[in-house]
């Protein structure tokens, strides 16, 4: 398996892949790889020649610098992981802090048209104009013809969408199914630090967002947000951060049901200090 850590070498090797006229798909990950990110690059393959899967930890997406230190970085177990889906077709560029950002680590101001102040948004300083900076350099410099993302986290889908409408770069922007434990739990990296009674609890919230979408089929979503609140705080070791009910497309929280609008419901979870989100389409 082909790994770069410079932006350079990537580049030269994109290019002798593009005059060949092959298709190139990208899967972006801050590593600590798993079968979530293994469907992506799994469905990126199936559609293109290679694949480029990035592992970087972007600093500037971060608001938090304790989480940020503590975010699992396993490069060597990633490349082993992934060369169980392929050992040719995919290529990994891992680059440092100071190749993506050649001493300047800050983000690049931008406007989502509002779907940046939604949800995590108002709990996160700054998180979707870190998203937007390296999200944009790595289409940048990988030119992929397709690039894939999870619905797990369905606001940074949204917001790339924009990204690549706004700017005008040429790719296809591909949402791939949320990925669970078969628990229910959404797979993320963030759950190989969770203790084990609260990787034992956080179960609970996919069972929530299971029942929502059952009383959503009767009842206003006021009702539901209340009857979800109430679940969590009897809850002895989940805190609720947020639970809403949005328009799947503006992201804005619902006022009034319309058969026309299709709705998702979104939820913020700490499990300890480890924060968990998760969502689920409602109609």
């Amino acid at each position: 398996m082909e790994v770069y850590t410079e932006k350079q070498q990537i580049v030269t090797k994109i290019n002798a892949l593009k005059a060949k006229k092959l298709s190139l798909g990208l899967v972006p990950t801050m590593g600590a790889l798993h079968e979530g990110h293994l469907q992506l690059v799994k469905k990126a393959l199936e559609n293109n020649n290679k694949v480029v899967v990035t592992i970087f930890v972007n600093p500037t997406q971060f608001d938090n610098q304790e989480d940020l230190a503590k975010y699992p970085r396993t490069l060597d177990s990633d490349i082993t992981l992934l060369k169980t889906v392929s050992k040719t077709n995919i290529l990994v560029y891992a680059p440092s802090v100071q190749d993506m950002y050649e001493g300047h680590t800050v983000s690049q101001k931008f406007d989502f048209d509002g779907l940046e102040f939604e949800m995590e948004g108002k709990f996160r300083n700054g998180h979707f104009d870190g998203v937007g900076t390296i999200v944009k350099r790595f289409l940048e410099i990988i030119k992929p013809d397709n690039a894939y993302f999870g619905e797990k986290d369905f606001q940074q889908l949204a917001i790339i969408k924009k990204l690549v409408e706004k700017y005008h770069i040429p790719v296809t922007i591909l949402g791939c199914k949320i990925h669970r434990e078969s628990n229910g739990l959404a797979m993320s990296s963030r759950n190989t630090r969770l203790k084990p009674n609260y990787k034992a609890a956080a179960p609970f919230i996919y069972e929530i967002l299971k029942t929502a979408k059952e009383h959503f089929g009767t009842k206003s979503a006021n009702k539901v947000q209340e009857w979800v609140e109430n679940q969590f705080k009897k809850h002895d070791l989940l805190k609720l951060e947020y639970f809403l009910i949005a328009d799947a497309e503006t992201l804005k929280p619902i006022k009034q049901k319309s058969n026309i609008k299709v709705y998702r419901a979104f939820i913020a979870v700490y499990a300890d200090d480890i924060r968990l989100i998760d969502n689920i389409a409602l109609n």
